[in-house]
């Protein structure tokens, strides 16, 4: 048996991979009004599909689904094979609630009750 493949066989197995890795992720980066689905979300940044993203830089938010999970400052690394890197400058979590401006006693009553 032999391990080779003809190239357009070979592009078509790649992006028919590049497909089902698409459908499967749930996380997407909005910048400029524009969304690009996420391919891998790490610690240190996000890689995108090359063909589908522009370059990115500054300001974007990661969502997972309609759930806002940070927003980030960004800049693009570098070109891996089909996919885009980009670095974390920032990374701020987005909360549920507003912050607070005092801290919050464990025992607080959460809310009152009429007499």
């Amino acid at each position: 048996m032999t391990d080779y493949l003809p190239e357009d066989l070979r592009r078509e197995l790649s992006a028919a991979q590049r497909r089902a890795e698409a459908r499967k992720s749930r996380i997407r980066v909005e910048a400029e009004g524009s969304s690009y689905r996420v391919m891998r979300l790490g610690k240190t940044g996000f890689s995108v599909d090359i063909e589908d993203a522009p370059n990115l830089r500054g300001l974007v938010d990661l969502y997972d689904g309609a759930r806002h999970l940070s927003q980030c400052l960004i800049i693009a690394a570098e070109a891996d094979g089909d996919l885009m890197h980009y670095e974390f400058k920032r990374n701020t979590a987005s909360g549920d609630g507003a912050p607070l401006d005092y801290e919050r006693d464990e025992d607080a009553p959460i809310a009152l009750l009429p007499r």
